[in-house]
């Protein structure tokens, strides 16, 4: 049985969102350790949770998760993708130069994408998925709460931008919420399973 998942991540609020993602569950989530880096050289955000995933899973000798999302725009030819955190250097920045990039082009179709990966610790994969979250690219930011380019990408079926919506609104319709949908069955069957 997979008691622990070390979730491949310096970062505790991340940590916090995929415990509530996987609060339902009989399983300890923890932060991999620091002096583990890996470097996102994947050309795809699947590509990228794989990557993050293995080699913590190998490093640590324990089962791990991973997730990588960020945003794309259609106009954009799918920027700023894998690049979305390395866009500017503060979420100011890189919603300027999204807005900044689209300049008045009424084609603002965007989404976000979180793929998520789980590996065992031999580093192999044995889970992989996307979830996608439609909307389109506001020409002026709206609301205070999230974070990144929440402000700027509004969900049309909700009326309401990622910034303007609570966070539990946000968790049930956002990318990660879609993909920790497709996920949480799936791990419920891996759990049940004699560890190979």
């Amino acid at each position: 049985m997979i008691k622990t998942l070390v979730v491949a991540t310096g970062n505790p609020g991340k940590l916090e969102e995929i415990k509530a993602y996987l609060s339902e569950l009989d399983i300890e989530l923890q932060l991999k350790p620091d002096e583990i880096e890996v470097e996102e050289t994947g050309e795809s955000f699947i590509e990228n949770a794989c990557l993050k995933a293995s080699e913590v899973a190998k490093a640590t000798k324990q089962w791990a998760i991973a997730d990588d999302s960020g945003l794309t725009v259609d106009a954009l030819n799918g920027a700023p993708g894998v690049y979305s955190a390395r866009y500017g250097a503060t979420d100011s920045d890189r919603i300027q130069r999204v807005l900044r990039e689209l300049g008045d082009s009424t084609h603002r179709k965007a989404a976000f994408v979180c793929a998520i990966a789980i590996a065992r610790p031999d580093g192999s994969i044995v889970l992989n998925l996307e979830g996608i979250c439609p909307g389109e690219i506001l020409e002026t930011p709206q609301g205070d709460g999230g974070f990144g380019y929440d402000p700027i990408f509004y969900v049309p079926t909700e009326q309401k931008t990622f910034a303007q919506m609570s966070p539990e609104q946000k968790q049930l319709i956002s990318h990660r919420g879609q993909a920790f949908k497709v996920l949480l069955p799936q791990l419920q069957e891996l759990l049940k399973q004699p560890l190979q």
